[in-house]
């Protein structure tokens, strides 16, 4: 049998102290549905955002404005302040959408484009990412939800207000990318929109009065969220992105940084707090 030097002993307590207080820094603050994740010498604070809101969401609850007040840098998906002119390239040649989908899946676009007041005939000539994307953007707005009461919205008008520095993870470019290379011009998109419209409503109203209930209960945490992108959009929206965001901001200078991104990213499998874990234990 061997034996552990002093020194060896206290090197590896050392080692073990270090990793407890990884894990304890790593653990997720329910006052925020965030975590404090140094990496060296990196503190991130991480924010479950919802990208459209209410006016009620104005201003944003609990001292959140203090909390960026108090750090280095905002991280977002992407700067949605800023101009942006889209570069399309042209979509696929495919059959006629009603050809892409069963008459049932058919029937349901009917309907839901008349719940949305839409034309379903002149909604079908566009590729269907964006008749996904459109469904889904007349829904949020249906339930009352406004693109300037965002999360990330008011955080970045906060920050440009205060002169504090703004660090995007994409460009909307690469995020308009994301959508218009996807394959069958997006037709899973669509698909996953048609499925999950009801349970997409309901996600949504949840993370409303998650947002509102904030300023009453302060430590309240992030509420369960379910998916709603099949296996490989899930992979390709969120999983991937995660990864690439994660090995992005552990390579950032020195600082404290709030991260607002969507709140999908901050659960599940692959989801970001996980993964900067894992980073930062390698460090």
């Amino acid at each position: 049998m061997s034996f552990m030097t002093k020194a060896t002993k206290r090197n590896l307590m050392a080692k073990l102290t270090l990793l407890g207080k990884l894990r304890q820094w790593l653990k997720p603050d329910s006052a925020w549905i965030s975590c404090t994740c140094p990496s060296g010498k990196r503190e991130f604070i991480l924010v479950g955002s919802i990208h459209m809101g209410i006016p009620a969401m104005c201003p944003l609850p609990g001292g959140l404005n203090d909390i960026l007040t108090g750090c280095d840098a905002l991280v977002v998906e992407a700067d949605i302040t800023l101009p942006f002119t889209p570069e399309l390239a042209p979509p696929t040649q495919l059959a006629p959408l009603i050809q892409q989908l069963t008459a049932e899946q058919w029937q349901t676009f009917e309907t839901l484009c008349q719940e949305c007041q839409l034309s379903s005939e002149a909604l079908a000539n566009f590729p269907a990412w964006q008749i996904g994307l459109t469904l889904q953007q007349k829904q949020a707005s249906l339930l009352g939800l406004r693109p300037e009461f965002g999360v990330d919205y008011q955080l970045l008008m906060r920050a440009k207000q205060t002169g504090q520095s703004v660090i995007a993870l994409e460009s909307q470019q690469q995020q308009l990318n994301l959508l218009t290379t996807l394959p069958d011009n997006g037709l899973h998109l669509l698909l996953d929109s048609l499925t999950h419209w009801r349970s997409n409503a309901r996600q949504l109203q949840k993370m409303i009065d998650w947002w509102l209930s904030k300023g009453q209960h302060p430590r309240l945490p992030l509420p369960n969220l379910s998916r709603s992108f099949s296996n490989d959009l899930h992979d390709r929206f969120i999983v991937e992105r995660n990864q690439q965001w994660a090995e992005y901001l552990v390579s950032l200078p020195a600082g404290r940084y709030l991260v607002a991104v969507g709140a999908l990213h901050l659960c599940g499998p692959g989801n970001l707090v996980d993964l900067l874990t894992s980073l930062t234990e390698r460090e």
